[in-house]
């Protein structure tokens, strides 16, 4: 898919969007990335993109011309433009898989004060939040919902497993990981990872992170059933 990035601040995107999984699915020709100064559509000598606020207040607000200029020349048949702000619709892994099902979104990162409210009213098609806070700018945010929704293009993970085995993707936190030595000071990978019984091992990953969600976040519980934990899982053959 294709993805436009509309910023202030372009350098803060290179090291995020350039490095990791991210910058592999560039290279793999997965996620077409381009990264775009809003500037660069600023018509006069000091390629001013925003002004001080109608009615007062502290603080800049992006002005519109270069960003209307910027989304009517990015745009392209289907395409969805979005605006990271903190009033938007909560970023979610649904929100994410739906958008990395688009041919071609445009994010718009907002500055300061935020943007004219013409923009929002006229060339933005969906707003999206990170979260309850307030960051220094909306790069960040964009950012971070291009990661989200990236973990879904096919081809982007290495492992098929890889989404259906993390957190949130069925509600639940992820489960405890362990790696090599099995022994590390005398603190020892629980034996049931060692068994090769794969079905005694996903019941065991499933009993943590219900564990950990009753924990750390039970309403994601609330409303959502998960299937039981049958006694035939301890008599599946080992599969070592």
């Amino acid at each position: 898919m294709r993805i436009d990035l509309l910023t202030l601040f372009p350098a803060m995107l290179d090291g995020l969007l350039g490095e990791s999984i991210l910058g592999k699915a560039r290279e793999r020709g997965h996620l077409d990335l381009r990264i775009h100064n809003l500037r660069d559509w600023s018509t006069d000598k000091h390629k001013t993109a925003d002004d001080r606020p109608f009615g007062g207040g502290a603080g800049m607000v992006l002005k519109p011309e270069p960003v209307f200029a910027a989304i009517e020349q990015l745009r392209t048949p289907g395409s969805r433009t979005i605006y990271l702000s903190p009033d938007g619709t909560p970023l979610s892994p649904a929100l994410g898989q739906r958008l990395a099902g688009e041919q071609h979104l445009i994010f718009l990162s907002g500055h300061y004060e935020g943007i004219d409210q013409r923009i929002r009213d006229h060339v933005i098609d969906e707003e999206i939040s990170i979260g309850d806070y307030v960051l220094t700018n909306g790069t960040i945010a964009a950012a971070v919902v291009v990661d989200v929704l990236a973990r879904f293009i096919p081809g982007v993970l290495g492992e098929e497993n890889s989404l259906t085995h993390e957190s949130f993707t069925r509600n639940l936190l992820d489960f405890p990981q362990y790696t090599r030595p099995a022994d590390f000071r005398g603190w020892k990978v629980p034996e049931v990872l060692l068994s090769g019984n794969h079905a005694l091992i996903e019941r065991w990953r499933l009993e943590q992170s219900l564990e950990k969600t009753r924990r750390l976040r039970p309403d994601l519980l609330q409303g959502h059933q998960h299937e039981p934990l049958h006694s035939r899982d301890h008599q599946a053959p080992a599969q070592g």
